[in-house]
């Protein structure tokens, strides 16, 4: 599994949840890029892209999102 972040959303706590879920599972891929090209769901909240098929993940706040991932993750 690949979970990429995007930088300019970092704003939006999602920089929290990076940290976090690179220390809580070191075995998957996290990758940061500057801009994802989701401004749409960037602009909103916190989001992420998982997975091949880049997934767009979105919460209203960071704390949200991290517990999406981990129930995704299981």
């Amino acid at each position: 599994m690949k979970i990429k972040y995007c930088c300019k959303n970092f704003r939006h706590g999602s920089k929290s949840v990076y940290k976090a879920m690179k220390e809580k599972f070191p075995e998957i891929k996290h990758k940061k890029r500057d801009c994802l090209g989701n401004c749409k769901a960037c602009s909103k909240g916190c989001m992420v892209l998982v997975g091949k098929s880049e997934k767009i993940v979105c919460a209203p706040t960071a704390k949200k999102l991290y517990k999406e991932l981990r129930e995704m993750i299981g």
